[in-house]
């Protein structure tokens, strides 16, 4: 009989135990542990892709890939920062052309993922006055009118940004200076 009420007792104190919860508790995680999955800490913002280590689909013959310039903002509107990066092909001489990528976090913290290719290489443009703010992604665009243009004088430019509408990017070209 002893045992039963000892039994019926700690049943009793361990069902209320459930019941009850101290103000501040939840279902989170504790920190440590988001932090170990690659989540930010509370109130800490989201770390952007880091562009340095995004795989991109550029052939560089062997070579490596290199990122010229690169700026993070939360572009979609989802709460999260992505990176935009400008990259080409790492050459010791010349200008090898231009690519323009977006990038959003990888799951469970891994290797960057590519959104979106804004300029692809094989345009053959290079790319000027990069930015990211503000909602968007600005850069002036260089290329060339005719294939015996050398690679080292573009003679064409245009202004351009991209901004994030209807679930992608849309590209807005800006007047041609002297323009009406």
């Amino acid at each position: 009989m002893h045992w039963l009420t000892t039994a019926t007792a700690l049943a009793a104190v361990l069902g209320a135990a459930a019941l009850v919860q101290p103000p501040d508790a939840t279902a989170t995680p504790p920190a440590a542990a988001r932090q170990a999955a690659g989540e930010p800490a509370a109130g800490e913002p989201a770390a952007a892709p880091d562009a340095k280590a995004a795989d991109y689909p550029l052939e560089c013959g062997g070579g490596e890939t290199e990122v010229v310039d690169e700026g993070s903002a939360d572009l979609d509107g989802d709460g999260r920062p992505e990176t935009a990066a400008v990259v080409r092909c790492a050459a010791g001489m010349g200008t090898p052309p231009h690519g323009v990528y977006v990038l959003g976090s990888g799951s469970g913290g891994g290797a960057p993922r590519l959104l979106e290719t804004l300029v692809d290489p094989a345009e053959k443009m290079n790319i000027t006055d990069f930015a990211v703010g503000g909602g968007k992604i600005s850069a002036t665009l260089l290329g060339y009118s005719a294939p015996d243009v050398p690679r080292c004088c573009p003679d064409l430019e245009r202004k351009v940004a991209w901004h994030w509408r209807d679930g992608k990017f849309r590209l807005t070209a800006l007047p041609v200076p002297g323009s009406v």
